[in-house]
């Protein structure tokens, strides 16, 4: 039996989508160790400069998460549809696409490396760091946008172990390499970025060979046709993650230079410690709506009502129990994971540690509002999503970061996220109650 057909049930949507929590936990951890490696054996400095120049590569993930996530959006309605030939060809489309712009991406950055990181906020302390990291990352460009996509596309082929499989394979060569490049070698920060790059390059090798080899009915390369609503469809449901992510962009930015005034590169070596954090508590509600979406595409696309309100239910169930398990995880291991990348005792630790304590209350809203975006995108509604995103990591959290510090300095910029976060839930519940006839989902 096709996967997609099964029963909705707990055992199953779960089985369904851990493999993309895993994925994801995974991801934001072997991440965490990358800052780990740079933060010990570099410098606190050096972990500073990769948030300087992050803005930049978050908007690379930005466009390989929106062509992945609208994309697959789109083919799994169409497999839902009975039109698999048409998916093929959409797929193979947005492969190549993605590819190409990666390419084009790689070379402007490489050519515009210097203005692009003195106007990121670089100060003559991280330039040497910030350039060279830059460079290196953007030799992978292509890779990176790749993976991301292959990340989704198992999902939808049916295969998100496969999906799993590849990111463990690169996680660990990535720490691996960490390690030998960092450590006996020397090289520093550029031999953070190499290790980065090769961990991207390898899921994107194993997911070209695979849908290169047809060893699936649902999803394989075929010769790719020009199809411009395609692409635009996929942008526009996707067009919700990218406006997070370019969100988030924009507000590292922000972060990093409110962080230059109030307390030097210390405060930014701090607020990327913390945002390492939010990434892993964060990482299973990402990993849930990926694996989720597809299926919630399909039973959309079928005109199964009554398994979509049994997906969409146990969603929201799963969501409130990890949040509130998120929220206690941060708290309880905060000096823990701060002390991955500061030393106890440091100016860098005592920052992050007291500034967890406040930012960890977002973890409780977080979820459901990537949750309700992520249900948008899936159902091809992607305005409604893009306004979700937009109005979650853009308009709020940007009032949040210039208003807040202003009343309670250094503490403000911590409690940022969370009056962000609070804000946005109201606004997805409105949404999902107002949407719910239409769709049908409750």
């Amino acid at each position: 039996m096709n996967s997609f057909e099964r029963p909705i049930t707990p055992g199953f949507v779960l089985r369904f989508t851990l493999p993309g929590m895993l994925m994801m936990l995974f991801n934001s951890f072997y991440t965490m160790v990358d800052g780990g490696f740079v933060s010990n054996f570099v410098s606190t400095d050096a972990l500073s400069a990769i948030n300087i120049v992050f803005p930049l590569i978050n908007f690379v993930l930005a466009v390989g998460i929106m062509l992945a996530s609208g994309g697959s959006a789109v083919t799994a309605r169409q497999m839902g549809e009975k039109e698999p030939e048409l998916a093929r060809q959409s797929f193979s489309l947005l492969v190549a696409f993605s590819a190409g712009l990666g390419i084009v991406i790689a070379i402007l950055s490489i050519v515009f490396v210097d203005p692009i990181v003195w106007a990121l906020g670089s100060t003559d302390a991280l330039y040497g760091y910030c350039r060279d990291y830059l460079v290196f990352m953007s030799l992978f460009t292509p890779c990176c946008m790749l993976q991301i996509l292959f990340q989704f596309f198992f999902t939808t082929a049916g295969r998100p172990h496969l999906g799993l499989a590849s990111t463990l394979l690169g996680g660990i060569a990535n720490m691996v390499l960490d390690y030998v490049l960092i450590v006996p070698l020397h090289m520093g920060i550029r031999g953070a970025a190499i290790a980065t790059g090769i961990g991207q390059a390898i899921p994107t090798v194993i997911g070209l060979v695979y849908f290169f080899s047809r060893h699936n009915d649902l999803l394989y390369f075929v010769r790719p046709v020009m199809r411009g609503w395609v692409l635009g469809r996929a942008c526009l449901n996707g067009s919700s993650e990218m406006v997070s992510n370019l969100a988030v962009a924009v507000t590292t930015y922000l972060f990093n230079i409110i962080m230059l005034s109030y307390l030097g590169e210390d405060g930014v070596a701090a607020i990327t410690i913390v945002l390492y954090a939010q990434f892993f508590f964060t990482a299973i509600f990402f990993g849930y709506t990926s694996g989720v979406a597809p299926l919630i595409s399909f039973h959309f696309g079928a005109h199964n009502q009554n398994r979509l309100k049994q997906l969409v239910r146990l969603s929201l169930l799963f969501v409130v129990v990890c949040s509130l398990l998120a929220y206690g995880g941060s708290v309880v291991l905060s000096q823990t994971v701060v002390g991955m990348f500061a030393q106890r005792g440091t100016a860098v630790f005592s920052i992050a540690s007291d500034g967890m304590e406040l930012f960890a209350i977002g973890f409780l809203f977080m979820g459901f509002n990537i949750f309700a975006s992520g249900l948008f995108t899936a159902l091809s509604n992607g305005m409604v999503s893009a306004v979700l995103s937009f109005l979650r990591t853009f308009v709020f959290l940007i009032a949040a970061i210039e208003l807040l510090p202003k009343l309670c300095g250094v503490s403000g910029v911590w409690l940022a996220i969370p009056a962000a976060e609070l804000l946005a839930l109201v606004v997805a519940l409105f949404c999902i109650l107002r949407y719910r006839k239409q769709y049908q989902y409750l």
